[in-house]
C-alpha cells in the first residue's frame, strides 16, 4: 500500500471528473436525477449516501490501516448509538470501565432504558484472563475497547482482549470487538491489524483536526461485509450523517493528519516531561513515558508507520526502552489543595480552558466537573477521576511555547494568594 500521508491526500479526493478540479466540490444537492426509474449514478438522495461523504468514506477506509469500508455519522456519538442499536434489544456489552462519559451515558443512561441493553465494566488493565473471560455471557455482543482511555490513559491490551474474547465466548457467534480509536487516532495506532472488528471515531477530533466540524464514523476490515452492510443500511435508516460540508471540512483536515499528528506527540513528550519536573505536579500521565504502567505495551500497540517515524527520530529504540510521542494527550494529577486545578485551569494562556480535543490548538479541561461529569461521583472516584486530574489536549503550537504556559500556570496556582 502507499504510505500513510499519500492515502490520507489521494484516497478519496481524486480530480473531479467533470471539470478536473483537483480538489473535489462540496456536493450541497439533497437529491440526485435518475435516467430511468431505479437508474442511477450510485446517487439518489443525500440521507443514503451523497458524493462528499462518499469521499470522506473511501479516505477513512484508506487511513485506519486494515480496513475496507467505512461509514460517516453526525458525531462519534451518532455512530455509538447506531453500533449499539443495532444490537438489539436484550443485549450485554462488556466495556472497558473508564471509557468516555459520553458513551457511559448512552449505555448506562439510554440503551439501558430504551433497549434493555446491559453493560458489565471491566478494568481491562488490569484483569486476570479469569476476570475477562468470567465477564463474558450467552447474550454478550459487543466488548468496547478505549486504548488509551479517556481520560486516565490506561494502555489495554487490545491482542490479548480479542484473543479471549473469541476463544472462550459463551456464544456459537463471538462477540464484536470495537476499539475507539479517537485519542491515538488512525496515525499512532491500528486496532483492525490488531484483532478489532469494528473501529470507532469521533471525527471531530484529531482527524478533523481544526475544531470546526462535528462528525463521527465506524470502520471496518474486509472480512466484515455483511457487518458494513447492516450499519450502512441503519445509518440511512436513522438519517444521523454529517453534512456534505463537515463531509469536506473533515477530509480535508485528514490530508495533514500525519503531519499534524507528528508533532502534536513530539510536543505532548515535551509538555509530559516538562510536567514530571514539575514540583508542583503528583503524577504525570502519558504512556510514551518511561513511568507509564503501560510503557512496553503502548510501543507494541503502536501502527507500523507510526513505530517506523519514532525509530527514525532517534525515539523509542529497537525494543520500545526509551521515550517516545504516543499522541497528544497528556493527563496529571496538580499538587496543592482541591481548587488548584481550576486555579490552574484559569492561568493558562495557551492551553484554552474547554472541552473536546485533537485541535492545532492546545486545550485543556477538568474531566470530573466537565466530559466526566455524567459518571456518577463514587465511579469517577474508583477510576481516579478527582478534582486534582487535568487532561491536556496538546496542540501543535511551539512545543517552548507550551512548556513555559503550563509551568507559569503551575507556579501561580500554587502560590496565588487567598
Amino acid at each position: 500500500m502507499p504510505g500513510f500521508n499519500t492515502r490520507a491526500i489521494h484516497v478519496g479526493s481524486e480530480p473531479d471528473p467533470s471539470s478536473n478540479a483537483v480538489i473535489p466540490p462540496i456536493s450541497l444537492s439533497t437529491t440526485f436525477k435518475q435516467d430511468k426509474v431505479g437508474v442511477h449514478k450510485g446517487y439518489e438522495y443525500s440521507r443514503s449516501q451523497n458524493p462528499s461523504r462518499a469521499g470522506l468514506e473511501n479516505t477513512l477506509a484508506a487511513l485506519e490501516a486494515g480496513g475496507q469500508y467505512a461509514l460517516a455519522f453526525a458525531s462519534g456519538s451518532a455512530a455509538t448509538a447506531t453500533i449499539i442499536q443495532s444490537l438489539g434489544p436484550d443485549a450485554h456489552i462488556v466495556s472497558v470501565n473508564d471509557v468516555y462519559g459520553g458513551t457511559f451515558r448512552y449505555m448506562d443512561k439510554v440503551a439501558r432504558e430504551v433497549q434493555g441493553l446491559q453493560t458489565t465494566f471491566v478494568d481491562f488493565e488490569n484483569a486476570s484472563d479469569e476476570e475477562i473471560i468470567g465477564s463474558l455471557k450467552e447474550n454478550t455482543k459487543l466488548i468496547w475497547i478505549e486504548s488509551p482511555t479517556n481520560p486516565t490513559l490506561r494502555v489495554i491490551d487490545i491482542p490479548r482482549i480479542a484473543r479471549l474474547v473469541r476463544t472462550h465466548s459463551q456464544s456459537s457467534t463471538p462477540p464484536l470487538v470495537l476499539v475507539d480509536n479517537t485519542f491515538p487516532s488512525p496515525f499512532f495506532s491500528s486496532p483492525l491489524l490488531l484483532g478489532a472488528d469494528i473501529v470507532s471515531h469521533s471525527l471531530t477530533k484529531y482527524i478533523n483536526g481544526h475544531s470546526d466540524s462535528v462528525s463521527g464514523a465506524l470502520i471496518f476490515p474486509p472480512h466484515h461485509s455483511a457487518l458494513f452492510e447492516r450499519l450502512k443500511y441503519l445509518q440511512n435508516a436513522i438519517g444521523a450523517v454529517p453534512s456534505a460540508f463537515d463531509s469536506w471540512l473533515v477530509q480535508r483536515g485528514a490530508k495533514t493528519l500525519g503531519v499534524r499528528m507528528k508533532q502534536h506527540g513530539k510536543n505532548a513528550l515535551a509538555v509530559a516531561r516538562a510536567l514530571e519536573k514539575s514540583p508542583y505536579v503528583k503524577e504525570v500521565i502519558y504512556p510514551g513515558l518511561r513511568s507509564h504502567p503501560g510503557h512496553k505495551l503502548a510501543w507494541g500497540l503502536l501502527s507500523p508507520h507510526a513505530k517506523k517515524w519514532i525509530l527514525e527520530e532517534g525515539y523509542g529504540g529497537d525494543e520500545g526502552e526509551g521515550e517516545f510521542p504516543f499522541s497528544g494527550m497528556v493527563t496529571f494529577r496538580i499538587g496543592g489543595d482541591e481548587e488548584s486545578a481550576e486555579r490552574f485551569l484559569e492561568k493558562t494562556e495557551l492551553f484554552t480552558l474547554a472541552e473536546s480535543l485533537g485541535g492545532v490548538e492546545s486545550l485543556a479541561e477538568l474531566p470530573a466537573k466537565m466530559t466526566h461529569g455524567s459518571i456518577p461521583p463514587a465511579e469517577r472516584a474508583q477510576l481516579g477521576i478527582g478534582l486534582d486530574l487535568v487532561r491536556l489536549s496538546v496542540g501543535i503550537e511551539e512545543w517552548e511555547d507550551l512548556v513555559e504556559d503550563v509551568e507559569q500556570a503551575l507556579e501561580w496556582a500554587r502560590y496565588m494568594p487567598r
